[in-house]
């Protein structure tokens, strides 16, 4: 194969079996180029990157970097996202989505770095990430060339991989029992795969790992403070955190109680529908909170908008423009609503349930003088009747003119 005049290039790299693969893919396929490996910790299982150095110098490349973006993934990606309220198709709450344009930003920064002549990444060609990639590549590093071994090589399964490796004497933890598929960070972790490829399968067991079930949650429910500042979430029972410190907090409370599951089948970019099985204990807390905070303090007009930011935001994300000119705009309207989206909100945590029972805001529009069923003195009944009049007017000259002819 002509490398293209590659020399370089940086791999995004996890240690699994498809980019184990892709390391030494690359030095057979383009002229022994130079493989650096890069590691994005964006708070996955800590054992996933231990020894993920050595796992990846053993496969051939020739260096390997972790980089730590675990608060800034939270901090500029998911609250961000949080404020606009987005979730893809009524109920995903973007986890992978979202983690791969600071990956993508992070590799090539890396790459420029190095002067590396490409980047590569080990997204198959069937799925969004190949999208939410080289979209990401495009918009920051145009000149950089992209490799995308699952476009280009004939290994088409996971047997096929594994007899790869083995064939190279290329160590790897990876087997054939590993069904599912699964991503993993500081917000989720999603589950795709073995029995849940087709439908009519119920879940079982295997397909949740962060959460309890919540039938076998605790009996008795639970109780947690959230404070809530421009939209963001800043405190959890009393205690001022950082952003992924609280979502830290906050997914251990709601893994506990089985909080954040959802069962989806979903529109993939690509036009395939996927089924998956998401875990967001933490993140389902914290828009629990925010739109307990909301329903306070944010006018008919302003909710509705804000709901319409939501709903263009989740397939901007989801599609990957992260780095497009129309994510900032709906950021920056999604930033001046949430100005006033302060307060605190105490959720219950009950049976997989995340519910808002006290809300309180000093930006708060709920006025119980207005709206008490008892007795008021600051509300005339009598107003609503011109109200509904005008309301109704054009209503009423329609039937008017109906009755002419």
């Amino acid at each position: 194969m002509n490398n293209n005049g590659i020399k370089k290039i940086v791999l995004a790299y996890s240690g699994g079996l498809d980019t184990s693969a892709i390391i030494p893919w690359l030095k057979e396929n383009y002229g022994d180029c130079e493989v650096v490996a890069f590691v994005a910790d964006i708070g996955q299982e800590r054992s996933d990157l231990e020894g993920v150095e050595q796992k990846a110098l053993s496969s051939g490349a020739s260096s390997c970097y972790v980089v730590d973006l675990r608060e800034e993934f939270i901090r500029d990606y998911v609250y961000p996202v949080l404020q606009t309220g987005a979730l893809y198709e009524g109920s995903y709450l973007l986890g992978t989505s979202m983690a791969r344009p600071i990956i993508a930003k992070a590799q090539v920064e890396l790459a420029l770095k190095l002067g590396a002549d490409a980047v590569c990444h080990g997204a198959t060609g069937k799925g969004n990430d190949q999208v939410r990639f080289e979209t990401t590549y495009a918009a920051l590093a145009p000149h950089l060339k992209v490799v995308a071994p699952w476009r280009e090589w004939n290994l088409r399964s996971r047997e096929a991989l594994l007899d790869y490796l083995k064939e190279r004497n290329i160590p790897t933890t990876a087997s054939l029992e590993k069904i599912y598929s699964r991503d993993e960070n500081a917000w989720h972790i999603s589950t795709e795969g073995g029995v849940l490829e087709t439908p009519w399968n119920a879940s079982n067991q295997d397909c949740w790992v962060w959460t309890v079930s919540p039938e076998d949650a605790p009996d008795q429910p639970e109780l947690v403070t959230v404070k809530v500042e421009k939209g963001k979430v800043t405190a959890v029972n009393g205690k001022a955190m950082s952003p992924f410190q609280c979502l830290e907090a906050l997914n251990e409370l709601g893994a506990k109680h089985g909080v954040g599951r959802i069962d989806i089948v979903e529109n993939r970019l690509v036009g395939i529908k996927s089924r998956g099985c998401y875990e967001t204990p933490g993140g389902t807390i914290m828009v629990t909170a925010l739109r307990g905070v909301e329903q306070l303090v944010l006018d008919r007009d302003s909710f509705k908008w804000r709901e319409q930011l939501g709903l263009e935001m989740s397939y901007v994300v989801y599609d990957g423009r992260w780095f497009a000119p129309l994510r900032k705009s709906i950021q920056a309207a999604a930033e001046s609503l949430a100005e006033d989206v302060n307060g605190e909100v105490v959720v219950k945590l009950y049976k997989g349930q995340a519910t808002a029972i006290q809300k309180q805001s000093s930006s708060s529009l709920y006025s119980e003088e207005f709206a008490t069923f008892g007795e008021d003195e600051v509300y005339d009944h009598s107003h609503a009747g011109g109200f509904i009049r005008l309301f109704s007017l054009s209503g009423r000259i329609r039937a008017l003119n109906e009755l002419k002819k």
